[in-house]
């Protein structure tokens, strides 16, 4: 529309808004800041960090644990190492979390700084500096070289306004701005909408005015308000469905437990004491700690491999990746612009079209830009510095007309030997058409009527290939200096094509990617055409395309399908990368995003891993999760397999714990109901599950199975409870077993005679005693043990062996554990020596577990189809 049309809408009096009515449109559209800040408080990040399924669960443990073992327990049994450990575990989960919710609080405010500036504006009849936050949509501002853009604005006055909008789209190319208005129904992309500039975007030379068309949030650049509200949540999701699944079992179990032991033993009290260890041994206390270890050790790996991992939960993110999305320049490009052909009419190679276009970009003084650079860089070839230094000597500067956006091609006029030439270079179309001659071979004739037709019958087959070309022509004058309406009537020389040519390891790079069964994504402001050609040589699936506008286009319901099956997504803005990353990720899929750019930063905040490079942006840097201080995709290769890595060796402690602490509880449950006595004491069973999980912290140093790593892994407690039900029951047999062994042979036998016999006397003590230390070790053997099983799909030791200090930590455990029992600190907590008749039993019973253990984890992987 005419500006007089934005006069009229925005009731926009002569004189500019007065307070009132810049009240009432900032009440009407909006204020000019990114987000409101009002809850964003220490205290609310503190809250968020600590308080989540599974921090309450640890809390509630650690006071069940000090009532059990501190308050209630005898002076000579009173232990406050549960309680220490699980309190020490809930603060450095919650701490690390703190840091992480601070550092994007940080992200976000230095976003609302950069943006602020100092602005002109017309208000009340004068020109006021405001700040930019001031700004309300239907402001009159006016622009100078060297300002920020704060606002989208549509320009009502421009003199020789140049921008870069690198910043929206994150390419380098400058565009020069003006105010006339656009012919209707053409679709554009952001970097041709000429009358409009964008918020973000740096004024490099010139002068113009404008009404505030948008502000805040409803800006081009408002997508970036989004990097304070997203958190990544990929790794507090998983947790938290974890912590639900062990949640689960503990309400259902413990209220059993407590009827069994409270109706069979008819002690209330000591039966709520110990259905609450119950509770407390059901729980893996050392995730954390195991998790953060396993982290700690992956990001340690990647430090080795030029990678700073700034939050070690972007491991898991790296571990459970199956999508990667990658900005184009400078990523799968080599950021830099080469002239690949210069040619003739007819495609063939021209050293006479480099020379003339060789003395337009020597002389043209308009704003600089990467095609002019990567043509003087001719002067490097091999032998050629001193001929076009002598080529330029010979032909001195005498006048230019400077590019402009509506000619769309400079022009230079030099000193000829007879006479001198106007040389010009730009657009194909615009420069063919003030062409009346060609040149071929030397020989010049007049361009035929169909000359435009026959010019892109050799420039369309270029163009298609994702290169930018550029035609150049010239002119012969006997005039020294330049009118403008010279510029008709020249000879048409030939072409420039130039290219941004793909890393010569970006293709290796992405085979690897795929064969890791990571998806890659390309995520663009570039031309749909330049996308596609970069994409193709790569050997990135060119087949489904998107732009900017065709996204904006689509309905509710055909956006997931769509981008799901999309592969290149050009000439999007940074609100669209966000929309495309939030699709993929209600789709299901756990997304990364490598970029540099500011444009980069809202995807790169809302991606569950993401990823920059120490050239970026200090904004951007300070918004990853991951640096790569080698911006290469075969780094990204290596993150992924120590991320899996990790990933795996958490879930192994995870699903083995749980699994073996849910049938210890089963077979309390069962011993509850049958025996007359505890089969074990709430301090041997808090014990068992502590030293148990202290031996699984040497599991980050575990060897990981080549197949575990080939697929992406799921980080949640969706197949946790299925592995605890199937695998948990079978140590519960082998309890039983044991128990039958133990009340029935072993204890009469040492004792004198059967429980009942030896009422009233020391021996049932004994009895009692005996049989608990039985279980603790029977447990204690199998749990250790079992690791090695379900540590790997393979066959343990023979097809797949553990890590030395796995080996050497549970073999060290066992011997330790055993040898607890003879010794006066085992005494202290109730256990005894054993005859060594039970380690032969033992020993059989073990043997035999492991056995029917290895059959049951062979039918679990034909029938889910792995160790989940």
């Amino acid at each position: 529309m005419d500006t007089d049309a934005l006069y009229r809408d925005f009731h926009i009096p002569e004189q500019g808004y007065d307070e009132e009515q810049a009240e009432e449109s900032r009440q009407r559209y909006g204020s000019n800041v990114l987000s409101g800040r009002a809850s964003d408080t220490v205290l609310y990040r503190l809250r968020r960090a600590f308080i989540n399924p599974f921090a309450v669960i640890l809390f509630v443990l650690a006071s069940i644990s000090f009532v059990t073992d501190v308050l209630l327990a005898s002076n000579f049994s009173r232990d406050m190492t549960t309680v220490i450990i699980i309190l020490s575990m809930l603060l450095i989960s919650g701490g690390v979390r703190f840091i992480q919710e601070m550092r994007a609080k940080r992200v976000a405010d230095r976003l609302t700084e950069m943006i602020a500036s100092e602005v002109l504006a017309y208000r009340d009849g004068q020109w006021v500096g405001l700040s930019s936050t001031e700004l309300v949509v239907g402001d009159t501002v006016r622009l100078l070289a060297g300002d920020r853009v704060p606002a989208d604005i549509r320009l009502t006055a421009a003199k020789d306004l140049f921008v870069s909008q690198s910043v929206i789209t994150g390419e380098s190319a400058i565009w020069e701005k003006q105010a006339q208005v656009l012919p209707k129904g053409q679709a554009r992309s952001y970097g041709e909408y000429e009358n409009i500039v964008f918020m973000g975007s740096s004024v490099i030379g010139g002068t113009g005015e404008g009404i505030v068309l948008a502000v805040g949030k409803d800006t081009v650049y408002g997508g970036f308000s989004d990097a304070e509200a997203h958190l990544k949540n990929g790794f507090d999701q998983g947790a938290n469905s974890i912590a639900w699944v062990l949640i689960r079992f503990m309400v259902i179990l413990t209220p059993i437990v407590f009827a069994a032991c409270g109706l069979t033993k008819g002690n209330w009290f000591s039966a709520f004491l110990f259905a609450l260890s119950v509770a407390v041994g059901l729980t893996p206390e050392m995730l954390p700690m195991v998790i953060n270890a396993c982290l700690a050790k992956g990001s340690a790996a990647m430090g080795k491999k030029q990678t700073v991992v700034k939050n070690i939960n972007a491991m898991q993110g790296f571990g459970s990746m199956d999508i990667l999305c990658v900005d184009k320049t400078g990523t799968l490009t080599g950021d830099e612009i080469l002239l690949e052909y210069y040619m003739d009419i007819l495609g063939n190679e021209s050293e006479k079209v480099l020379d003339f276009a060789y003395l337009n970009s020597l002389y043209h003084t308009g704003v600089r830009n990467h095609l002019d650079s990567a043509i003087l860089k001719c002067r490097e070839m091999p032998g050629r510095s001193g001929y076009f230094q002598r080529w330029a000597e010979e032909h001195p500067k005498l006048d230019e007309l400077p590019f402009d956006y509506e000619r769309k091609f400079a022009s230079v006029l030099v000193k000829g030997e007879e006479k001198n030439l106007l040389v010009v270079k730009g657009s194909v179309d615009e420069v063919c058409r003030r062409c009346s001659f060609v040149e071929y071979r030397g020989e010049r004739q007049a361009m035929q009527a169909d000359g435009l037709a026959s010019v892109h019958a050799i420039v369309d087959e270029i163009l298609e290939d994702g290169m930018k070309v550029l035609a150049v022509a010239y002119k012969p004058l006997d005039a020294a200096q330049l009118e403008g309406e010279e510029e008709r009537d020249f000879v048409l020389l030939g072409y420039l094509a130039f290219f941004d040519a793909p890393k010569q390891t970006a293709a290796a790079a992405i085979g690897k990617l795929q064969g890791l069964h990571v998806g890659v994504r390309v995520l663009t402001g570039d031309q749909r055409s330049v996308a596609v050609s970069i994409c193709r040589r790569l050997g990135i699936d060119t087949v489904h395309t998107l732009t900017g506008e065709e996204l904006e286009r689509l309905t509710e319901d055909e956006l997931p399908v769509k981008i799901e099956h999309t592969t290149v997504f050009a000439e999007l803005s940074p609100k669209q990368k966000v929309r495309v990353l939030q699709t993929l990720q209600a789709n299901g899929h756990t997304v990364g995003f490598l970029g540099d750019g500011m444009n980069d930063l809202p995807a790169m905040v809302e991606s569950d891993v993401g990823i920059s490079v120490d050239t970026a942006a200090e904004a951007v840097k300070e918004g990853a999760d991951v640096i790569l201080l080698k911006k290469d995709l075969n780094v990204l290769e290596e993150g992924i397999q120590e991320g899996r890595k990790a990933f795996a060796n958490v879930s192994k402690y995870i699903n083995i714990t749980a699994s073996s602490n849910f049938g210890n509880i089963l077979s309390i449950v069962i011993a509850s109901v049958c025996l007359p006595f505890f089969p074990m004491t709430s301090v041997q069973l808090l014990l068992l599950n502590l030293l148990y999980d202290m031996l699984c912290l040497v599991l980050p140093w575990d060897h990981v199975d080549e197949e575990i790593c080939a697929q992406p892994l799921e980080w949640s407690g969706r197949t946790l409870g299925r592995f605890m039900r199937f695998f948990g029951p079978i140590s519960s047999v082998f309890d039983i077993a044991t128990f039958g062994y133990l009340f029935f042979v072993l204890c009469p036998s040492v004792c004198g005679g059967s429980f009942e016999a030896l009422a009233g006397s020391g021996e049932q003590l004994r009895f009692i005693t005996l049989f608990q230390t039985g279980w603790f070790l029977e447990s204690m053997w199998t749990q250790v043990l079992i690791l090695h099983l379900l540590r790997t799909q393979r066959v343990p030791l023979l097809q797949s062996k553990p890590s030395r200090p796995v080996m050497v930590v549970t073999l060290l455990g066992i011997l330790l554990f055993t040898v607890l029992t003879f010794t006066p600190v085992g005494k202290l907590i109730g256990l005894t020596a054993l005859p060594l008749s039970y380690f032969g039993f033992l020993v059989g019973i073990v043997l035999l577990y492991l056995l029917v253990v290895t059959w049951a984890k062979s039918w679990y992987r034909k029938k889910y189809h792995g160790l989940r």
